[in-house]
C-alpha cells in the first residue's frame, strides 16, 4: 500500500470514528429529549386533572349543599309541626317526632357527605379533560412503548366534568399498569361504547404473551410459554382482584354508579371492564338531576 493510500485510509477510518461519536451523541440527545417530552407531558396531564378534579368535586358539593338545606328546611317544619300538635293532641305529636328522627337522621347524612366532600377539595380549578387529552394520554403511552388501540361506538353525549376525570382516571390507571406490567411492546385495546343513557368502558392488554415474545420465542413458543390450565380458568373468573389503583378505580367509578369489573385472562394479559348504566344524567351524589 503506498503513503498516500495508507493517509487516506487513516483519515477515512478516523472520519468514520468522529461520525460513528458524533450518531452516539446526537442519538443519546434525542433519547434524553424524547424522554424529557414525556415527562412534561405526564405533569401536564397530572396538573390537569388534579385541577379537574377539584372542578367535579366542587360541583358535587354545590350539589350536596342544595340537598342539605332543603333536608334542613324540612326540619325546621316537621318541628314546627310537633310543637303545634303537642299540646292538642300529644298522640300524633309522638308519631310526627318519629317522623322527625327519621328526616333528622337523612339530613345528617347529607351534611356528612357535604363534610367528607368538602374536606377533600380546597383548590382553584380548571375544567376537566375533553377527548383531546384522553389522544394526548395515548399518544405518551404510544412513545413509551405501549402499543395503543381506540374504537368508539355510539352516540356520545355532555358528561358531567366530575364524570369526565373518572373515565380519564380509569383509562390513565389502565394503560399506566398495562405498561408496568406488560412492558414494551404490550398491546392495549381501548373500547368506550355510549349508549342512550350509560357508558362502558374497556381495556384489555396482552401483557402476559407481550413478556413472552420479549425473550424472543416464535408463535409455538410463545402459545407454550402462555400455556394454562382450568383451574387458571376458574381461578380467573371467581377471583376478586384487588390493589391500591384498582380500589381507587372502584371508588371513583361508584361515585357515579358504575361498577368495575377486573380479572387476569389467563395466557393472555388483563382486562379491566367498567359499566356505567345511568351516567348520563347521574349527578354524582344519588344518581337522580337535582334541581
Amino acid at each position: 500500500m503506498t503513503p498516500l493510500a495508507t493517509t487516506l485510509a487513516a483519515a477515512f477510518l478516523a472520519a468514520a470514528v468522529v461520525f460513528a461519536v458524533l450518531w452516539l451523541l446526537e442519538r443519546s440527545r434525542r433519547r434524553r429529549a424524547q424522554n424529557a417530552r414525556e415527562e412534561r407531558e405526564w405533569d401536564r396531564i397530572d396538573r390537569e386533572l388534579e385541577l379537574a378534579e377539584q372542578a367535579g368535586r366542587f360541583r358535587i358539593i354545590g350539589e350536596l349543599g342544595d340537598v342539605a338545606v332543603a333536608a334542613v328546611s324540612r326540619l325546621v317544619s316537621q318541628a314546627e309541626g310537633v310543637r303545634y300538635a303537642a299540646g292538642a293532641d300529644p298522640e300524633a305529636a309522638s308519631r310526627s317526632a318519629a317522623a322527625l328522627e327519621t328526616s333528622a337522621r337523612d339530613a345528617l347524612a347529607d351534611l356528612r357527605r357535604l363534610q367528607n366532600a368538602v374536606a377533600d377539595g380546597s383548590r382553584e380549578v380548571l375544567p376537566a379533560p375533553g377527548i383531546h387529552s384522553a389522544r394526548d394520554l395515548f399518544r405518551v403511552m404510544r412513545e413509551a412503548g405501549l402499543e395503543v388501540t381506540f374504537t368508539e361506538t355510539g352516540e356520545r353525549y355532555e358528561l358531567r366534568q366530575g364524570a369526565k376525570l373518572v373515565v380519564f382516571r380509569i383509562l390513565q390507571t389502565s394503560l399506566g399498569n398495562a405498561l408496568d406490567h406488560g412492558g414494551p411492546g404490550t398491546t392495549a385495546v381501548v373500547a368506550v361504547t355510549w349508549t342512550p343513557d350509560g357508558l362502558h368502558v374497556t381495556v384489555d392488554d396482552d401483557g402476559i404473551r407481550a413478556a413472552a415474545r420479549r425473550r424472543g420465542l416464535d408463535r409455538a413458543g410463545v402459545d407454550q410459554a402462555t400455556a394454562y390450565s382450568a383451574d387458571d380458568d376458574l381461578r380467573a373468573v371467581t377471583e376478586f382482584v384487588e390493589g391500591a389503583d384498582l380500589n381507587e378505580l372502584r371508588e371513583r367509578a361508584a361515585l357515579f354508579g358504575g361498577v368495575l369489573d377486573a380479572k387476569t385472562v389467563p395466557g393472555v394479559g388483563f382486562s379491566l371492564s367498567v359499566v356505567f348504566p345511568a351516567l348520563r344524567h347521574h349527578n354524582g351524589v344519588h344518581g337522580v338531576p337535582l334541581r
